[in-house]
């Protein structure tokens, strides 16, 4: 069975995805959300294991009746017992330690076990992050941009990366995909730019919001009021030696 391309959203939480591309005894791991992509998975034929560091996306992954495990993806436990490991939509989460995860990957794959992944790239969401750190500055938050929460690598960046924990890279690309938002870019923002709005009290969180829809809106948003957002993914594939 091999590797196939399969969309999903982040759900708020980390959301990686390891999976066997067929092997009789191989299994796979998903890392976040409440398991609707990974009974598509399992339905392909796959063996899963999910993770999360949610215990709300846990509980709805068991209620699918899912083998799940609580557990964060810069920690992974497994050693040696995967086929493939895919990522989507995760990674530039951790801006932390971007590394982590990619050697936790290293470590769960067997010989020649593949890590294949998609998260935002260099340049993603730019027009969002510079209108949304502008009006924290304007606002009177000092070094604004230590706020932004995301990891965008560029190609280079991310090749080095793989290599250095140990991946033969096959395939490292940045992809430009204008996003529509159905809900808007006020309904985007609510759903992910509450680390910005942590730097501000509480009452001033929804104008904060609001200032920076309007900032945007010559931008982003077309004739016909239907926004998209600036996308950039990166993609990525390397092998275990």
């Amino acid at each position: 069975m091999p590797i196939m391309p399969i969309s999903c959203q982040r759900s708020g939480n980390l959301c990686w995805i390891c999976f066997s591309p067929g092997r009789a005894n191989g299994s796979s791991i998903w890392v976040a959300g409440d398991g609707a992509l990974t009974e598509k998975l399992v339905a392909l034929g796959a063996q899963v294991v999910g993770t999360d560091n949610s215990p709300d996306m846990i509980a709805a992954a068991l209620r699918r009746g899912l083998d799940v495990r609580l557990m964060d993806a810069r920690a992974l436990v497994f050693e040696k017992e995967f086929d493939a490991v895919f990522s989507n939509a995760v990674l530039h989460w951790i801006k932390d330690d971007p590394d982590a995860p990619i050697a936790r990957a290293f470590r769960a794959l067997r010989s020649g076990g593949r890590f294949v992944g998609e998260l935002g790239g260099h340049a993603c969401v730019g027009a969002i992050t510079v209108a949304l750190v502008a009006t924290l500055e304007r606002r009177g938050i000092r070094d604004a941009a230590s706020w932004i929460p995301w990891y965008f690598p560029t190609v280079e960046d991310y090749e080095l990366r793989l290599r250095r924990a140990g991946f033969v890279p096959q395939s490292v690309q940045l992809i430009p995909r204008p996003t529509p938002l159905p809900t808007g870019m006020r309904g985007w923002l609510d759903t992910f730019a509450n680390p910005f709005s942590a730097a501000l009290p509480c009452e001033e969180r929804g104008g904060f919001l609001d200032e920076v829809t309007e900032l945007l809106k010559p931008v982003l948003c077309d004739a016909n009021g239907k926004w998209t957002a600036d996308y950039t993914r990166l993609r990525f594939a390397g092998i275990r030696p």
